[in-house]
């Protein structure tokens, strides 16, 4: 499976943004999708995951309320819409995948995508 994830930048505190995940070369419904980030000296950590349907999701407890992530089997696609950022949500941000639910171990994803740096700034 290829990840590649997109929609990255820089936005001022309290901003949007709006992260893309494509994924080619398998079966896209047979994944649970997840998002996770990685800051500068620090280790990468779970931020969301959504299940093969769609029906369920999980967030880490400081991007609760603000973030959503969502999928569309149809087009081997998941987001993660990023509201009411802050500066700690500042890191480069790696979508993964895995046929399990629910890995919150960045090292139970087998296939992951380069990542998009988002940058917030106070």
């Amino acid at each position: 499976v290829q990840l590649q994830a997109s929609g990255g930048g820089q936005v001022q505190a309290g901003g949007s943004l709006r992260l893309s995940c494509a994924a080619s070369g398998g079966i896209f419904r047979n994944y649970v999708m997840g998002w996770f980030r990685q800051a500068p000296g620090k280790e990468r950590e779970f931020v969301a995951a959504i299940n093969w349907s769609g029906s369920n999701t999980a967030y880490q407890d400081s991007v609760k309320g603000r973030f959503t992530i969502s999928r569309d089997n149809t087009m081997s696609t998941v987001s993660l819409r990023m509201n009411s950022l802050k500066p700690d949500d500042t890191a480069v941000y790696y979508c993964a995948c895995d046929p399990r639910w629910l890995m919150r171990d960045p090292g139970a994803y087998d296939y992951w995508g380069r990542g998009t740096q988002v940058t917030v700034s106070s």
